[in-house]
């Protein structure tokens, strides 16, 4: 679980520190979210909203993507969002804001599109996150979002991690914020639903996640995934052997997934993409 306070204190910061290599992770993914917002934006869409922006990436896609439009990156960690307002450099279509997205959505309303790489999946209350969302949306806005499928599928939080294996998928009743929060598409599709959104069949995308590269690439894999990640958290918390064990176990995982100058790891998301019906009744056109 990764709470409110570990996004404003010690996994932001991490975070930071570690964006480039983060974007890297997701170089297979980005392309195709980025085209599904493309897709959502329409000829109208002036103020859209990034939600848990993190440094930035899909604010300044989108910025550059929809140069009519305004972007709005909202982040929790301070230290994200002056990476993301360093790395905007001359656009001027692009803002960021360190605040509690559900708290502080209200003051850019009303909102047109509504974007996010991975930036959902950590609400205490999702469904009543995102019906502030719907409350500040314009009708008939959209929400597109990516999240990481089911953690089987997700060969970089499986391998790396001794005894995780046999790990199975949490259930509705015992799902809490965290990466693989909401890679149940009926339980996301529900609570959207209940939220006030009407969504579309998500799509799935397979795809690299690249952990490691340079003149060494397993090295680098390493040392990005004893920073963020299963492994980072149990390296994080243990001592002496079975510290070393981690290590090593994460290190024979690297050394597995080594093809030519990467080690990348197989990984699955889904892109969901919803509207906020244009009326009471809840219809679209």
């Amino acid at each position: 679980m990764t709470s409110d306070r570990d996004w404003t204190g010690r996994v932001g910061d991490i975070w930071a520190a570690e964006w480039r290599r983060t974007d890297r992770s997701f170089e297979g993914l980005a392309p195709v979210l980025n085209a599904a917002i493309l897709a959502a934006a329409g000829p109208q869409t002036r103020t859209i909203v990034d939600i848990g922006c993190g440094a930035g990436a899909t604010s300044l896609a989108s910025a550059q993507a929809l140069p009519d439009g305004q972007v709005i990156g909202i982040d929790l960690s301070p230290n994200l969002i002056a990476v993301a307002k360093h790395r905007a450099g001359h656009l001027t279509n692009v803002a960021f804001h360190c605040a509690d997205v559900g708290a502080g959505v209200e003051t850019h309303a009303p909102i047109d599109l509504y974007v996010s790489r991975h930036g959902v999946m950590f609400f205490a209350d999702p469904v009543a996150v995102f019906a502030q969302l719907a409350e500040a949306a314009a009708p008939g806005a959209a929400l597109v979002f990516s999240c990481f499928a089911e953690r089987a599928a997700n060969r970089w939080a499986v391998e790396t991690v001794a005894g995780s294996d046999d790990a199975s998928e949490p259930t509705a009743a015992t799902i809490a914020p965290g990466p693989f929060a909401f890679a149940d598409p009926a339980y996301v599709a529900a609570l959207l639903a209940q939220a006030g959104w009407r969504a579309t069949t998500p799509q799935r995308v397979d795809f690299g996640y690249r952990a490691g590269g340079g003149a060494d690439p397993v090295a680098d894999a390493v040392d990005y995934l004893s920073r963020i990640g299963p492994a980072a958290s149990r390296i994080r918390d243990t001592h002496g052997a079975e510290r070393e064990q981690a290590l090593a176990r994460l290190t024979s995982a690297c050394v597995d997934r080594l093809a030519g100058d990467a080690v990348e790891f197989p990984a699955a998301a889904w892109i969901w993409t919803a509207h906020r019906p244009r009326d009471s009744q809840g219809s679209l056109p």
